[in-house]
C-alpha cells in the first residue's frame, strides 16, 4: 500500500507511523506540489482538503481513499471524486474540544463584559460601572447539534444553562434539552439568549440565517458563528447589528476571509472578530492522526465501520 500525504505532518507523528506500519510505504511531503509527482501511485492521500483539484484526481489512477485532516470540505472537486467512487473520511469532530472552549470563552468575554475591562485597564481607568452578567439559567441554541455542537451544550451544562440544538432529522442528541429541526429554526429564535452555528457550507444552509432572523431574537442576545461564514447573509447581519435587533455578535468565520480591511465589521463595537482559529490546538494533528488509524484499519481489514465517512452529495 502506498500512502501519501500532502499535508505537512510532523516529524514526530511520521517516525510513529512509520514504526507502526512497516509494511506501508509512506510519501511524506510538505505540500501538494511536493506530493503531485507521486499521486499516480498513490492508493491513500491525506490531505487538508484546500489542495485537491479535478485535474490530479485524474492524475491519481490508483487512487481508492481520501482522508481529509480537517473537517472542511467545500474546496474539494466533489463530482470528480464521487465520479471515480473514491472513499473519502474526515476530521470531524475532532475540533470539539478547541471550539467548545472557545465557545464558551466568547460567551463569558461578553457577558463579564471583558474587552471593557481590559481596555479600562489600558486608559488606567478605575470604574464600576460596567455591565456584569450570568450564563447561569440562560438558554443557547446551537445550529448544528454533532460533535462539536454537542460539546457546546455539555459546557453549557455546567453553567446550568437550557440547551437546545438544532439538526436535520430532530432526533435527540445527549446534552441537550430539546433538539429541533432546521424547518422549526424561527421558532427557538425567541426563546435564546445565545445562538450558536456551528453550520458547514452546503447548498442548504447558504445565507440560511438573514436579517429577519436576526430581528426575531432577543434585543440582549448574542449569535456566535463558528461554522462558515457563507452560512450568513453577511450585510443582513450589519444591518441588525446597526439597529440593535442583537446585542452582539462573535465571528470567528467570514465569507470572505481574510475579512477585509475595509469591512464595516472591523469598525463594530458590538463585534468580535477572530480569524478562524476557534478549532486552532496543539493537539490538532495527534487527534486528526488518530481517527485516521482508525479508519486505516478498517480500510485494510474491512471490519467495523468509518468514522465520518462523507456522502459528497450532501458534502458532509
Amino acid at each position: 500500500m502506498f500512502i501519501v500525504s500532502s499535508a505537512k505532518i510532523r516529524s514526530r507523528i511520521q517516525e510513529t507511523l512509520l514504526k507502526d506500519y512497516p509494511n506501508i510505504n509512506f510519501q511524506f511531503c510538505k505540500n501538494i506540489d511536493e506530493a503531485e509527482e507521486y499521486l499516480p501511485k498513490a492508493e491513500v492521500l491525506l490531505t487538508y482538503g484546500e489542495d485537491l483539484t479535478s485535474e490530479m484526481i485524474q492524475k491519481a489512477s490508483k487512487l481508492q481513499w481520501i482522508h481529509v485532516l480537517s473537517a472542511g470540505l467545500d474546496k474539494m472537486p466533489a463530482k470528480s471524486i464521487a465520479d471515480r467512487d473514491i472513499l473519502v473520511t474526515n476530521a470531524r469532530g475532532i475540533h470539539q474540544i478547541p471550539m467548545g472552549e472557545y465557545t464558551i470563552a466568547m460567551m463569558l468575554q461578553v457577558v463579564r463584559s471583558l474587552a471593557e475591562i481590559r481596555q479600562n485597564q489600558a486608559d488606567k481607568v478605575w470604574s464600576r460601572r460596567i455591565p456584569m452578567n450570568e450564563l447561569h439559567g440562560k438558554t443557547i441554541g446551537v445550529l448544528g447539534a454533532g460533535a462539536i455542537g454537542s460539546e457546546i451544550a455539555r459546557l453549557a451544562k455546567a453553567f446550568n444553562m437550557k440547551t437546545i440544538g438544532m439538526n436535520r432529522s430532530g432526533r435527540s442528541v445527549e446534552y441537550f434539552d430539546e433538539v429541533v429541526m432546521m424547518e422549526d429554526l424561527n421558532d427557538i429564535l425567541d426563546r435564546v439568549d445565545f445562538l450558536v452555528s456551528v453550520l458547514p457550507k452546503t447548498i442548504e444552509t447558504e445565507s440560511l440565517l438573514k436579517k429577519e432572523h436576526f430581528e426575531k431574537m432577543q434585543e440582549h442576545a448574542v449569535f456566535i458563528n463558528i461554522g462558515r461564514g457563507t452560512t450568513v447573509d453577511q450585510e443582513g447581519l450589519i444591518e441588525a447589528m446597526n439597529e440593535k435587533q442583537i446585542a452582539h455578535a462573535v465571528l470567528d468565520v467570514m465569507v470572505e476571509e481574510p475579512l477585509p480591511t475595509d469591512s464595516t465589521l472591523w469598525e463594530m463595537k458590538n463585534v468580535t472578530i477572530t480569524p478562524h482559529i476557534s478549532g486552532v490546538t496543539p493537539q490538532y494533528q495527534d487527534r486528526a492522526i488518530e481517527q485516521f488509524k482508525r479508519n486505516l484499519h478498517v480500510y485494510q481489514t474491512g471490519e467495523g465501520n468509518y468514522m465520518n465517512k462523507i456522502d459528497l452529495n450532501r458534502g458532509y
